[in-house]
């Protein structure tokens, strides 16, 4: 049974580094919750190590771009891993092809396709039309209020075309403010459902894991027994912990607030049905980071 805390101080000493989810535990889509960020910034100036672990399609800098503007200081962390940096890599090693249809907003997801620095030789990616297309990269949907199923059209296409399509962002939904919206994560369930094959890069998959322990080891030099996973996804950031062996504590007042009663803190017995029902086992549990 999972222990509900009521402070990140009271279990922070065990660990050296943190993997911190961000939206729905730092920040809501809009601006940043103070209490997590003063959590983070305590648990620093005791010498902690905090690694942003991230399901965004943005680069690290666009990331960090974000959260200035969310008012996330930067004295909150020490880097960041996004699933973007992890999906970006594989596509410019040509997991989807050379010519790519892209679904996503333009605007917010136009930092995907800037040059990476770390792959020598990339395949040169040209964005064409689905029929022109050898494989899709999915940073989210082109309207993140339409239900997913009005893709189905295009994914028969793609699918009878035996394209991949490479999700930035492995997320079902996420609340902006008081606004949900769908995100990558639920085309790419919708793909493979229809008989499709989707690659993922973010949590609860282990390539974005691989990117985090890179960096962190770009800092010191941690065990996986020393680090502690914060998220408030049960499929995503807890799932993703448990495939890596790696603790975890559980922010219920996030994507699970109503199904764990949670205004301060969970509903114990809510709590334990619904993480039950999730088949999730994270070591601690906390209404909100802080």
């Amino acid at each position: 049974m999972t222990q509900i805390i009521t402070s990140l101080s009271e279990i922070s000493s065990r660990y050296k580094a943190l993997f911190v989810d961000l939206w729905g535990c730092v920040h809501n889509g809009i601006t940043a919750y103070p209490e997590a960020v003063a959590a983070l910034q305590d648990y620093r100036r005791q010498g902690g190590i905090v690694v942003l672990l991230t399901n965004s399609p943005k680069p690290r800098l666009g990331v960090a771009e974000q959260l200035a503007q969310f008012k996330v200081p930067a004295d909150a962390y020490d880097t960041i891993a996004t699933s973007g940096d992890s999906a970006r890599s594989a596509m410019y090693l040509g997991a989807v092809g050379s010519k790519v249809y892209f679904m996503g907003e333009e605007e917010r997801d136009a930092g995907f396709f800037e040059p990476i620095q770390i792959i020598e030789n990339p395949v040169e990616i040209t964005r064409v039309p689905l029929e022109q297309a050898e494989g899709i990269v999915c940073c989210g949907p082109m309207d993140p209020h339409a239900d997913p199923d009005v893709n189905r059209p295009a994914f028969l296409y793609a699918k009878q075309k035996g394209m991949k399509l490479l999700c930035a962002n492995p997320d079902i939904v996420v609340d902006r403010g008081e606004d949900r919206e769908w995100c990558a994560g639920a085309l790419a369930r919708l793909y493979t459902e229809m008989g499709g094959e989707s690659l993922y890069f973010g949590k609860p998959h282990p390539p974005i894991y691989d990117l985090a322990r890179r960096r962190l080891a770009e800092l010191a030099n941690i065990a996986d027994e020393d680090i502690l996973c914060i998220g408030d996804g049960p499929h995503t950031d807890i799932s993703g912990a448990m495939g890596e062996n790696l603790d975890s504590l559980f922010i219920t007042g996030g994507l699970a607030a109503a199904d764990t009663g949670t205004k301060h803190q969970p509903d114990s017995e809510k709590l334990k049905t619904y993480l039950a029902q999730e088949k999730v086992s994270p070591n601690y549990s906390i209404g909100f980071l802080r």
